[in-house]
């Protein structure tokens, strides 16, 4: 999959069969809309193309300073790349684009930039100054510029919708079972190894604290869970070209673990923290980045009476993970 920044530099798409949308995790409502992208260019021989936005719409159109987010985007190029789409464009989203008419959005982004053979978009959508664009206009347009304009059924769009709602309510909640099940995979996220205070290692469990480096990606809810985990050494690229990107693990390829995310109350902890802690393994990967992948939620965090109690706690938590992966310990 190539990945484009620059308008001025796109290449000349061949029968261009593009969509349009945030894609926010990549769920399996996403993956009907690229799975129809997929049909649609395989029977013109064409190209996918994917146009997406960075920042999130919402931050600019809506004044949210913060949101959460299911992928980042250099997740989310990660997981489109192994859907195996052709192109990903992402488009700067500011003030300047959002204030562009409806009119001009067609004529001189969508159609002058990208020569679409077939724009495939939900009826629903809305583009342009004051979202005054649709599906009608983008028809109408269609017609005199020479494109086909597809819809997405709107059972489809609205599997999108439910299922990024519930899978951000669900991992708010620690219910990873529902938010897995959205998603079509699990879910994953990265951290940078930084210092912690030790104690899991004095307690015979050394851990990875893991500091997020986007406040935007959203992090499950209190609570201990089983993961996998690998180490990426320079973490997913930052968004200045065409790198290649980190794709996503092969099973057989991962660290086995558990992880607590919470406050620590057991030594009144004040501030939330993330532990990892991988089974058999004891390198030094401080500095590097680890992308965890969330299997199950075990357990809440709790307040125990002493550090022996937690220890025994830890050690339960130990082979439920183990009995989850069906090692023997």
């Amino acid at each position: 999959m190539q990945v484009h920044r620059d308008l001025e530099l796109l290449p000349l798409f061949k029968n261009a069969v593009v969509t349009i949308g945030t894609f926010d995790g990549v769920h399996l409502g996403h993956q009907q809309i690229i799975t129809q992208l997929k049909e649609e260019a395989a029977r013109i021989n064409g190209e996918t193309v994917i146009i997406t936005f960075h920042p999130h719409p919402r931050k600019i159109v809506h004044d949210r300073p913060s949101i959460h987010i299911l992928s980042v985007l250099q997740e989310k190029i990660a997981l489109l790349q192994a859907k195996g789409i052709d192109h990903l464009v992402v488009i700067p989203f500011n003030e300047t684009f959002a204030d562009q008419t409806a009119e001009a959005y067609i004529r001189h982004f969508l159609f002058e930039k990208f020569h679409p053979h077939t724009v495939i978009i939900g009826y629903d959508h809305k583009f342009g100054k004051n979202r005054r664009g649709d599906y009608h206009l983008l028809e109408e347009y269609g017609a005199q510029l020479g494109f086909e304009v597809k819809e997405i059924p709107e059972h489809v769009l609205n599997n999108v919708t439910i299922s990024s709602t519930r899978i951000r309510e669900a991992l708010l909640k620690s219910d990873l079972a529902t938010a897995n099940n959205y998603l079509g995979y699990d879910y994953f996220f990265e951290g940078l190894v930084v210092d912690g205070n030790k104690l899991g290692r004095t307690l015979g469990y050394p851990t990875a604290n893991l500091h997020i480096q986007d406040n935007e990606k959203l992090v499950p809810g209190n609570g201990i869970y089983v993961v996998e985990a690998e180490i990426v050494s320079s973490g997913l690229p930052k968004d200045d070209g065409n790198e290649s990107y980190p794709p996503l693990a092969t099973p057989h390829s991962l660290l086995k673990g558990m992880m607590s995310i919470g406050i620590r109350p057991t030594i009144n902890g004040k501030n939330r923290v993330i532990e990892v802690n991988l089974f058999d393994f004891n390198s030094n990967i401080y500095g590097q980045t680890l992308r965890v992948y969330v299997k199950k939620y075990l357990r809440e965090e709790l307040k125990f009476n002493s550090l022996g109690e937690l220890t025994a706690q830890l050690h339960k938590d130990k082979l439920d993970s183990l009995a989850f992966f069906n090692i023997a310990h």
